[in-house]
């Protein structure tokens, strides 16, 4: 029987990986152990907030092969996502508009990725008979951050996500365990160095300190994994973001350079073209479910997507037609999460109608959207249109 060139095969599977549309392919060995303090610490600490799954087979997270016995590889992948005409700061700085976190405009990524891990698998059974395989995508408990580093797809960045030199950090991961030894990429090296722009630009100061992220600060937590109500001192740092946050990505420097995706299917929907805050306030749930059909955003359901919603309007400029949704809303409500977040919103407009009518004859009026963004967004945006003038 002959045996298997390992080392062809390796090359053979980055090309393979390739040619499936992933930007990069790394392949790492299963010893995390250098993780695994910082991984205990951060949940001692309660950083991962309501996501209890992160307290559940901490033993598997720490060890692929307690996770899938037999594991001797980890196949790493990269699939760049950042869609076309992203309008950061044109979005940002129009209180009115709705922000949702670029990766989410498109198809919901985790069903794209898996299939292509599984096609890939199949590339390599054809050459190698013995693979046995299981691809993760963002799914299990798998430090895929810590294994990216590892294959050398790239470092882990001081806001926890991953970075890469050439492409930055608008990309997805995808892992695919395997029983094989194939020879192992060099790990990525920190390249951070003195650079603190993602920790101080974050709106809640959720990057308690370089490379430790409080999930419960979070804007991307709040309006996805948080059930419930959200904290008051982060409603108003959340401005018009109602799914998802960008702000530590925006501001890093290596993603000056970073790639357009040329998946269609991360491409922005047409439904969340330019829209507005009222426009999705005012779907059904049947429109949420029929507009978010293979969308990642789906999953928070329709009440998280109008609590979320309805902090964006209290956040917004004033507007008669914004209090008049929101009074709409909560007549009609029986939800008491809801009901909270309504009220929060409506006297955020009462307050900036008073603040609207005392400036509205001045001749040095304020402009109504400056009523409905923070210093912190305005610095946002002007930093984004001066260091991603393509994206901004």
């Amino acid at each position: 029987m002959q045996s298997t060139d390992y080392q062809q095969l390796a090359n053979h599977i980055k090309a393979w990986g390739k040619s499936l549309g992933f930007q990069q392919v790394g392949i790492a060995d299963v010893d995390l152990s250098k993780h695994h303090s910082a991984l205990l610490d951060w949940i001692s600490k309660g950083y991962h907030g309501q996501m209890s799954f992160f307290e559940r087979n901490i033993e598997k997270r720490m060890d692929p092969q307690a996770l899938v016995p037999g594991t001797l590889r980890i196949i790493s992948v990269r699939m760049d996502y950042l869609p076309e005409d992203a309008k950061f700061a044109n979005t940002l700085e129009q209180s009115d508009k709705a922000y949702i976190s670029r990766y989410a405009l498109g198809r919901d990524y985790h069903k794209i990725i898996r299939k292509r891990l599984k096609q890939l698998a199949e590339k390599i059974q054809q050459h190698c008979a013995e693979l046995a395989y299981r691809p993760f995508v963002d799914s299990a408990p798998v430090l895929e951050h810590a294994i990216a580093e590892k294959a050398g797809i790239g470092w882990t960045g001081k806001h926890s996500l991953t970075l890469n030199e050439h492409a930055g950090s608008w990309f997805f991961l995808g892992e695919l365990f395997v029983n094989i030894p194939l020879p192992v990429d060099n790990p990525a090296k920190e390249n951070c160095g003195t650079c603190q722009a993602c920790i101080s630009i974050c709106p809640t100061k959720a990057i308690v300190a370089p490379y430790k992220v409080d999930a419960r600060r979070c804007i991307s937590y709040l309006t996805i994994e948080h059930e419930g109500v959200i904290p008051t001192e982060f409603r108003q740092a959340m401005g018009n973001r109602i799914y998802g946050c960008d702000d530590c990505q925006l501001v890093c420097p290596f993603n000056r350079e970073a790639s357009i995706s040329d998946e269609k299917d991360f491409a922005r929907r047409e439904v969340f073209e330019d829209v507005s805050l009222l426009s999705l306030f005012s779907w059904t749930e049947s429109d949420f479910l029929k507009h978010t059909e293979g969308s990642a955003i789906r999953r928070i359901g329709y009440a998280k997507w109008q609590r979320n919603l309805s902090i964006a309007l209290g956040n917004a400029s004033y507007s008669p037609d914004i209090l008049v949704a929101l009074n709409d809303a909560l007549a009609v409500n029986d939800d008491p999460c809801l009901t909270e977040h309504f009220s929060w919103a409506i006297d955020q407009q009462l307050a900036k109608q008073v603040q609207w009518q005392k400036h509205r004859k001045d001749e040095h009026a304020i402009e109504l959207n400056e009523l409905g963004i923070t210093r912190q967004q305005a610095r946002l945006v002007r930093l984004v249109k001066k260091g991603l003038p393509r994206d901004a």
